[in-house]
Formats: C-alpha cells, sequence, structure tokens
C-alpha cells in the first residue's frame, strides 16, 4: 500500500491552487462577469455552457453535467486516477506529497524509490553507450536499417548494452548496496553458487549484453524495466526484464507514456505486439501505438486504457496464430463493453506487421485501414460462425452454446442488448426467448458456483477480485468461462463477496450527506484492525467536521488504501439504490457492522477469560503435581533405603551413634 493521502494536505492543497490557473493551462477560458467561462472540452459543443466560477472553486457544464474541483477536473481531462491528480496538482504549487504509512510501508518506498533512481541511471547509461562506445556501429546501422531517426532514438530512449559481463556494474554499481539494488531491478542475474567470476568482483553479472535497450516507462515517465533486442546470435531474441518491485509486465503497457506526451487529447489507442512496431508507427506520425510485454492483453489492460480513450483497436497478423489471439483478446475485453467504448480488430495482409506495412503504404493509408477496422461484433459473430451449418438445427444450437457464455459477461447496456438480438436472430428464436434460455441456464450453474470449494471450513471475509473485474461480469459468469470446461464450471470456487464496509464507503461517496444522520460509536469504527472500516469511521468523522464536503475530497481519503482499486470499480456500477434511499441503507449497513464489531468483542473477551482460566489451571496443577512428585520420590527414596537396610549384613561393630554403653 502506498500509503493514505493526509486529509488535511487535499484541502491545504485545494486551498492553494486556483481553480482558474488550473484549468487554464488546459482550456482557454474568457472572462464572463464574476466567472469564466468556455467550450466544454468533455463534449462537442458550438457555444460556451462550460463555467467556472473561482469563489467556490469549482467547474460546472450546462451541457453534459460534468463538475468538480481542481482535482476532479484534473482526473478527467489528464485521464488519471486521484493520486496522480493530486500529485500533479502538488507538483504544480510546487509541494511534495505526504503519505500515511506503516514503517514497513515507508522502508518499501524507500526501498523502490533507489531501485527507480538506479533504473533511470542505466537509461541514461544505455543512451550515452548507444552515442559513444566503440562498438555502437551494429547497433546504429540496425536502426537506421528499420528506418527510424535519430529523434525517434531520443524520443523513446533508445540506448545499446555493450559486450561485457559487467560493464553496467562499473557504471552503476560503485558499492555492495547499489549491487544489491540493481539485482532487485532485474538488471543483474546473481552468479551460481560456486560458480567463479572470472576474476569480477561482482557477485552477479549485467542481463542484457550486446542489445539495443528499449526503456519500459510507467504512466508517470518513470523507467521501471527494460526490453533487448540482441544483435548478434545469441537466445532470446527479444530479452524483458523480469518481474521485479517496480515492474509488472501483466500491467504494463509499452508506448503508453510517449502516446500521453504526444497528444493529451487521445481519442483512441492501436494495441500491436512489439517495440519495433510501436517505435515504427512513431516514426510515421501514428503516435498512439503501445504494447503488451510479452503477455496477452488482460482485464487490468484494458481497465487502464478505457480511463483514457473510448475505442481500442488491436492489430493482429492476419494468419491463423493472429486470428486466434486476438479472439482472446476479444474475450478479456467482452467484461469491459460498457456504452460509449468501441473496441475493432484490424488483421494485417499475411507476412506483414505494422513496422512493414506502414512503411510501405504511408501513414495516411495505415489510418485509414485501422478507420475500417472490423468491429468487434462483427469479428464475434464470424468467428463462432465460421465452421458452424447455421442453416440446420443443430449448428444454431451449438452457436448458442458458444455465444451465450460470452455475451452474458457484458455489462448491462445498448451494446449488450444488440449483441443478445443479433444472436437471437441468428438462431432464428425470438429475444425473449433467448433471455428465458439464459435465465435458465444461470439458475442451474448458481448452485455449483456457490458451493464452497471446502465444505469443512467457514468461508473467508473479505474481497480479492482480479484488477478490472466488476460486478456485473462476477454475477452473471457463475463459472461460465468460455474457457473452462462444463466439469471446471462446476468445481469452480465460490466469489468472495463486497464487504459491507465497502459498500458503505460507496453509499458514503455517493451520497455524503448520509452520514449526517449516523450519531453512533464511530470510535468503534475508527479503532477497528480491519482497514476498511477504520477508514469508513474517518470518513464519516470528515462529513460531521464539514457537511459541505463533495466526493472527490472524501475519495481522496481512500487513494493508495489496498481496497481503492475495488472502490473504483462499485462507484462505476449502476446505481440500484435511489438517492432519496441513500441514508437508510447506509445507516442499516453501519449498524450491522457496529453489531458484528460488538459481537466480535464479547467473543474476544470471552476468549481471553477462558485462556486466563485456563492458564491459572495450569499453574495450579503444575504446583499440585510438583507436590506430588516430591511426596512419591520421598516414598520411593525410604522404600529403596528399607529394602538396602533389611539385605544388608549386620555390623561387626555398631556405629558410634548407636554405641549405648560408652555412656555414663
Amino acid at each position: 500500500m502506498a500509503g493514505l493521502i493526509p486529509q488535511s494536505f487535499i484541502d491545504d492543497l485545494l486551498h492553494r491552487a486556483d481553480i482558474v490557473d488550473v484549468i487554464d493551462k488546459r482550456v482557454a477560458l474568457k472572462k464572463s462577469g464574476k466567472n469564466y467561462s468556455a467550450c466544454c472540452p468533455f463534449h462537442n459543443e458550438k457555444s460556451p455552457s462550460f463555467s467556472v466560477q473561482p469563489e467556490k472553486q469549482f467547474y460546472y457544464c450546462f451541457g453534459c453535467g460534468v463538475g468538480g474541483n481542481a482535482i476532479g477536473f484534473i482526473m478527467n481531462f489528464d485521464s488519471v486516477d486521484f493520486p496522480q491528480a493530486v500529485e500533479t496538482l502538488a507538483r504544480d504549487n510546487g509541494i511534495e506529497v505526504p503519505r500515511e504509512e506503516s514503517k514497513a510501508a515507508t522502508q518499501r518506498r524507500a526501498e523502490n524509490a533507489e531501485i527507480y533512481s538506479l533504473l533511470e541511471e542505466a537509461s541514461v547509461y544505455y543512451q550515452q553507450q548507444l552515442r559513444t562506445h566503440e562498438g555502437r556501429a551494429a547497433a546504429v546501422d540496425y536502426l537506421k536499417g528499420r528506418g527510424l531517426s535519430g529523434a525517434i532514438a531520443r524520443d523513446f530512449c533508445l540506448g545499446y548494452a555493450p559486450p561485457g559481463w559487467d560493464n553496467l556494474l562499473k557504471a552503476c554499481a560503485p558499492t555492495a548496496q547499489k549491487e544489491k539494488d540493481l539485482l532487485k531491478g532485474g538488471m543483474v542475474i546473481e552468479r551460481e553458487s560456486g560458480k567463479s567470476g572470472g576474476g569480477s568482483s561482482y557477485s552477479g553479472y549485467d542481463r542484457f549484453r550486446h542489445r539495443i535497450m528499449f526503456p519500459i516507462r510507467d504512466a508517470r515517465g518513470r523507467t521501471i524495466g527494460f526490453g533487448g533486442r540482441v544483435l548478434g546470435d545469441d537466445k532470446p531474441k527479444y530479452l524483458n526484464s523480469p518481474e521485479t518491485p517496480v515492474f509488472h509486465k501483466g500491467s504494463e503497457l509499452y508506448g503508453l507514456y510517449e502516446a500521453r506526451k504526444a497528444s493529451n487529447k487521445l481519442s483512441r489507442l492501436l494495441i500491436v505486439e512489439g517495440y519495433m512496431d510501436v517505435i515504427a508507427l512513431a516514426q510515421m506520425g501514428i503516435r498512439n501505438a503501445v504494447a503488451t510485454l510479452g503477455t496477452a492483453t488482460s482485464g487490468a489492460h484494458l481497465t487502464r486504457l478505457f480511463r483514457m480513450v473510448p475505442e481500442v483497436v488491436f492489430c493482429f497478423d492476419g494468419d491463423k496464430a493472429g486470428r486466434t489471439a486476438a479472439w482472446r483478446a476479444l474475450e478479456s475485453t467482452l467484461p469491459q463493453m460498457e456504452d460509449g467504448r468501441q473496441v475493432r480488430f484490424l488483421f494485417l495482409p499475411e507476412g506483414e506487421d505494422p513496422d512493414t506495412l506502414v512503411r510501405k503504404i504511408g501513414q495516411e493509408a495505415f489510418e485509414a485501414l485501422v478507420d475500417n477496422a472490423t468491429p468487434l461484433e462483427q469479428f464475434f459473430f464470424d468467428k463462432l460462425g465460421a465452421e458452424l451449418d447455421l442453416d440446420s438445427h443443430q449448428g444454431r444450437g451449438k452457436l448458442r452454446e458458444l455465444a451465450q457464455p460470452l455475451v452474458t459477461q457484458i455489462p448491462d447496456g445498448v451494446f449488450a442488448l444488440l449483441m443478445r438480438e443479433q444472436l437471437a436472430k441468428r438462431l432464428g428464436i425470438s429475444g425473449e426467448a433467448l433471455t428465458g434460455l439464459i435465465e435458465k441456464s444461470a439458475a442451474q450453474q448458481r448452485p455449483a458456483a456457490q458451493e464452497s470449494p471446502h465444505p469443512n471450513q467457514p468461508p473467508v471475509e473479505g474481497y480479492a477480485p482480479a484488477q478490472g473485474a466488476n460486478r456485473q461480469e462476477q454475477n452473471r459468469s457463475f463459472g461460465l468461462d468460455p474457457r473452462q470446461s462444463r466439469q471446471s464450471r462446476a468445481a469452480a470456487p465460490a466469489m468472495r463477496r463486497t464487504p459491507s464496509s465497502l459498500n458503505a464507503i460507496k453509499l458514503l461517496l455517493e451520497n455524503p450527506e448520509a452520514a449526517l444522520d449516523f450519531k453512533g460509536n464511530i470510535d468503534a469504527l475508527k479503532s477497528s484492525r480491519d482497514i476498511t472500516t477504520s477508514v469508513l469511521g474517518r470518513l464519516i468523522t470528515m462529513v460531521h467536521d464539514d457537511p459541505h464536503i463533495d466526493t472527490y475530497t472524501l475519495l481522496g481519503y481512500c487513494a493508495g488504501t489496498d481496497f481503492y482499486a475495488e472502490l473504483a470499480q462499485l462507484l462505476r456500477q449502476e446505481r440500484i439504490t435511489p438517492v432519496e434511499g441513500t441514508a437508510s441503507e447506509f445507516l442499516q449497513i453501519i449498524d450491522n457492522i457496529l453489531s458484528k464489531l460488538e459481537q466480535d468483542q464479547k467473543i474476544a473477551k470471552l476468549r481471553a477469560d477462558l485462556e486466563a482460566k485456563n492458564s491459572e489451571l495450569q499453574r495450579n496443577s503444575g504446583t499440585l503435581q510438583a507436590a506430588a512428585d516430591t511426596e512419591s520420590d520421598a516414598e520411593a527414596s525410604t522404600e529403596a533405603d528399607m529394602r538396602a537396610w533389611s539385605q544388608s549384613a549386620p555390623p561387626q561393630e555398631p556405629p558410634p551413634f548407636m554405641d549405648f554403653d560408652g555412656e555414663d
């Protein structure tokens, strides 16, 4: 956990910042009386309906209804999450964001900061080698042969790792601690035990040797890892950094930082397969391409992308392997297909990749291909029906078996309805009939999905959904993963429910005034060992202290917590409870939480009392046992002495203490 941003800091930051300056840097404002106005940056309009109120430090659009404070505007306009928006605003005002965190978290942040620093130092070193190393010719010739200019190499910070086992170590690891940090950052490989370093004083050796280096940067522009393309005959051809404390390849995208840097008003992102595809497209003026890092596109990837743009286009080879990869991408995309989002698939001619094709046909023709890429729904039905005889009843039945588990993953909305209507049309049945079949299947699968995989153990409390998952996906699936067999579906583990305290936080953020009706024991919530319940108590206190506090400020207090991603997912879901019913539901949840806390305290007290009595009984029984052991030992000793006495020969002369005759 990165740590909570203190509420006092957020309040002070909003007081320091001028919302007019914040917005005017991004949108040209015009003075209009006491306020400022402009055409709304969040929807298309000809006459200004976007208003900024300096007195209230608030913005609002009368056209689309969007509004908020300076932090909220940065979140919406820059397409960043709350912590990044706070950091942006703080940086613009020349202050650093503090964090409330444990000692362990503080130490972890410090260690990660060292890794970030060394990785950036390594990136600079590789860039210098590309310009100055005596063996750089092979790297420069390769890049020129791929049609890359020096400007593009500079924009993507391309570099060169020269041959040798310890070049990076010599440049960046003057101490043993620096070498350990390079090892943690994935730049050094530790030697096997017992193997000599050939005279080297280092315990490891450079991971990347004689390779062109592609720095991988996160959304903030920090170097978090590298990819290396070999220049000789070594294997593998491409080598990525391993998983490290700062690099998780399953959630990162190459080129995303560069795409956002090139344009702050992206409307579409193109997903390609390799580093060179991203860079070659950028060389030809197409600056909105990104690439996964040797993994399939995941829900985590798509969640990040859809925060920034409404449209994603996948680019794959047109051969069988490319279409198979495209189908896997489609499966990951379906749970993300909320209304307003678009997904297309561009299949390239066989033998071509984006790098070669864009150089053949040019930017304009390539962008025309992207504009006319295959929509998700067309690829979906074409793929499923390709090998089926849809004129036969059996073929239609097979189509329904294949398609139903997939369409039920799509979030509720117009797109989901149209996909079901299209499926019903191809099956030759009514939409109502298809809905009935879907509900029947869900009812049959529900009992199997709800069975615990460990019937003799109590259910696990808490929550751990995959990042990017949503409740609609979880509720519909009931184990209906299209990649699983029916047998494995039946044994699917039960889904973990969202904790009551997290639901309460969601309701509080949607309607902060609901907390004003709570008059119960806030301290019991704040002192809970459960972080979600503890934060809930603090949020209620914040509303009591400032009844006019807004949702963005409350949300900021949750930033950096382990449950922040899940909370963001809950807030994006359709609101079930009407606003007027929020307060009563919120209070009911709080009462249930307090009742459980009270019950837990009673149980804890009973356990403590029981343990105290057990300890006392053990002490008493130990004393009695010791006395009994002593008495038993004494009796045993006496009995042994008596046996020895009776068996011994009578003394020839009595011992002195038996010589009574000598007494007068």
